[in-house]
């Protein structure tokens, strides 16, 4: 019964999380600062989330640190999304083997 419960606030939290920006801005937002706001806070929120992870995923901090600097190499040469994740976590693998 306590599960139902649960799923039920949370989906509560989801709904109004979702719906109370739709009732608070009805025009268009018109300020560029708000406008630049909305549109980094999701990246921002993202690598908030992210960063960390990185870090304690791992258990080492070397290999975190060999995986993140492969992931933004090959970020910075436009590389798919899979060919960076799977590259990362292949030199974070071999970085513990030789640890």
């Amino acid at each position: 019964m306590s599960l139902l419960i649960y799923i039920a606030v949370m989906a509560g939290v989801t709904y109004l999380i979702r719906m109370v920006p739709f009732t608070l801005f009805r025009r268009q937002i018109k300020s560029r600062f708000v406008r630049s706001l909305l549109y980094y806070l999701p990246y921002a929120v993202l690598s908030a989330m992210t960063i960390p992870a990185i870090f304690y995923a791992t258990g080492d901090f070397t290999t975190a640190i060999v995986g993140t600097v492969v992931a933004l190499v090959l970020a910075y040469f436009n590389q798919p999304l899979i060919v960076v994740a799977l590259a990362a976590a292949l030199a974070a693998f071999l970085t513990g083997l030789v640890l």
